[in-house]
């Protein structure tokens, strides 16, 4: 396969991903809604099994402000990915180093950096209510995103360095 195809492969694969995080993000806020406004029960399946329903009966307040938490991080992860669909849109392979592209990889890298922070956040805040004896699950795993953030810092320093040697080479001819 060549490059292009396997670009517009991966394109593809961002924009479906981005997609259904949207439509995560979008489900997860139409929950929230919908179980302080209309009907508590909905807190036992928020989205894909989350129950928080036990949290709901406890304080309102900490529900809301977990599930807070969780849509921040949802709408981050679709943040990112719109990034990258952007990055795949801008990327020239003749010149593949631009100070567009290292502008989105080092957003990217922020975002990512957010996200696991977020998630660390969220994660202690969970484990803090559970220890008052509520019991629920929930995990989001930021410290994948806090290890990608630290790749895509140093791959934006990267493509910052190829920009430098793209236009030392293009002076040079």
């Amino acid at each position: 396969m060549k490059t292009t195809q396997v670009l517009s492969i991966l394109k593809i694969a961002a924009w479906i991903i981005y997609i259904g995080l949207c439509i995560q993000t979008g489900a997860m806020i139409i929950s929230l809604l919908m179980t302080l406004f209309g009907n508590p029960e909905g807190a036992t399946d928020l989205y894909r099994g989350m129950d928080l329903s036990e949290l709901y009966a406890f304080d309102k307040w900490h529900f809301i402000f977990l599930m807070s938490f969780v849509i921040i991080i949802s709408a981050s992860k679709a943040h990112m990915f719109y990034r990258v669909i952007k990055i795949f849109s801008k990327i020239n392979l003749t010149h593949p180093f631009s100070q567009r592209v290292a502008n989105l990889i080092s957003n990217i890298s922020g975002i990512a950096m957010g996200i696991g922070i977020f998630s660390f956040l969220s994660n202690n805040y969970a484990q803090w209510l559970m220890k008052k004896g509520l019991n629920f699950s929930y995990e989001s795993g930021g410290a994948g995103f806090l290890f990608l953030a630290g790749i895509l810092f140093v791959i934006a320093q990267i493509f910052k360095r190829g920009i430098e040697l793209q236009s030392e080479n293009e002076l040079t001819i």
